[in-house]
């Protein structure tokens, strides 16, 4: 079930029969009874996260659809458009990429961005856009629906799935007893060679913001020269990661755990190799980090892509991100996974997911650092 994705590709799901109608989201109605664009403030430039990708910028949607900016794979969240659009009879358009390429995308198109929703995996992407006044406050009603802790405090967005980090280990390679004890037990020096990471990865990227945020820069700086001077192995991905260890080519590697049980359900979890470690001390490594959803403020179509975001909340999406991908739910209707602890287990660090949207300042450390 391992992610792949064409940055070119857009996708066009068409509608059946039944369409459903919501208000809110601060639509117009022009004289001609139609939905107008409501009065944008999200202006192009005002706010700095990634980089656009050429090929993701060379991509064409259709505006006459529903148009979602994605930063999930298509592989992951297509088969839920799908769903959406057959039951609601809402014809979508889908224009994928990476989530920091996506957010940049939209960023720098501003209010003429074409974008309806967005659906990105990362909290401070979607911080960045709400500072930016491209995402549309939502009704209580939809955002009441979520994790209190999880969602944004002034409701331009919602949390739709959690996700948390993890280190990864071959137990033939490291006994439980010399596991690292914390989050910064991972620089130790200990452990030079032996924890694998991904420096260009989001949630990598997520996880040094959030110790900046928790903490300071100075932390964050020392953490990553930690990782630089135990040479710590570097890899492009978490799959990547995941597969090496496995592979028993590295001893641990630092992911995100939903990775491990969707390779646990193809080959079975007695045949995987990798055991994991949640960490469990209220700091970075703890993060659980969240992907989520809003409408975008320009959009012309704001009550199909409230009913989107209220779709993506619903029983039917919620279950299959938990049976399907492993992640946490965002509802309390919906169990977890049976084979995942319970949020509340996590001891998560106590932090405003939004401020994960500095990603500009850990770049510069990242890159700083010689990681990337």
């Amino acid at each position: 079930m391992r992610a792949t994705w064409n940055p070119r590709r857009t996708a066009v799901f068409a509608a059946g029969a039944l369409v459903l109608t919501v208000t809110g989201c601060g639509a117009a109605t022009d004289e001609g009874g139609t939905t107008a664009a409501p009065e944008s403030t999200c202006q192009a430039g005002t706010v700095s996260y990634g980089e656009t990708d050429p090929e993701v910028e060379a991509g064409t949607v259709d505006e006459e659809a529903l148009v979602v900016y994605s930063g999930r794979t298509e592989e992951l969240v297509a088969p839920v458009l799908e769903q959406f659009a057959e039951e609601t009879g809402i014809e979508v358009s889908v224009r994928y990429g990476s989530t920091s390429s996506i957010t940049a995308q939209l960023l720098e198109e501003g209010a003429d961005s074409p974008a309806d929703v967005v659906l990105l995996q990362d909290a401070g992407a979607l911080g960045a856009l709400a500072d930016a006044d491209c995402l549309a406050e939502l009704p209580a009603g939809t955002v009441d629906r979520t994790f209190e802790e999880y969602a944004d405090d002034d409701r331009r967005w919602v949390p739709l799935t959690g996700r948390a980090r993890v280190v990864l280990y071959d137990p033939a390679q490291v006994p439980e007893a010399d596991l690292p004890a914390d989050t910064a037990a991972l620089a130790d020096p200990a452990y030079a060679g032996q924890i694998a990471i991904a420096p260009g990865n989001a949630s990598f990227q997520a996880f040094i913001t959030a110790m900046r945020v928790l903490e300071d820069d100075a932390t964050a700086e020392e953490f990553l020269q930690g990782l630089v001077d135990n040479d710590s192995p570097v890899f492009d991905g978490n799959g990547a990661i995941l597969d090496a260890v496995e592979a028993g080519e590295v001893p641990m590697g630092l992911v995100n755990h939903y990775y491990w049980f969707e390779q646990a359900a193809e080959v079975g979890a007695e045949n995987m190799s990798s055991e994991m470690l949640y960490l469990r001390d209220g700091a970075a490594g703890s993060l659980v980090n969240v992907t989520g959803s809003g409408v975008v403020s320009s959009s012309d179509r704001s009550e199909d892509a409230l009913t989107m975001v209220d779709f993506l909340l619903g029983t039917q999406a919620q279950e299959y991100f938990a049976e399907q991908t492993y992640e946490y739910p965002m509802i309390a209707s919906v169990p977890v996974a049976d084979q995942l602890p319970p949020l509340e287990d996590l001891d998560a660090p106590d932090i405003d997911l939004d401020d994960l949207a500095s990603l500009s300042a850990t770049l510069q450390l990242i890159t700083a650092s010689g990681l990337a």
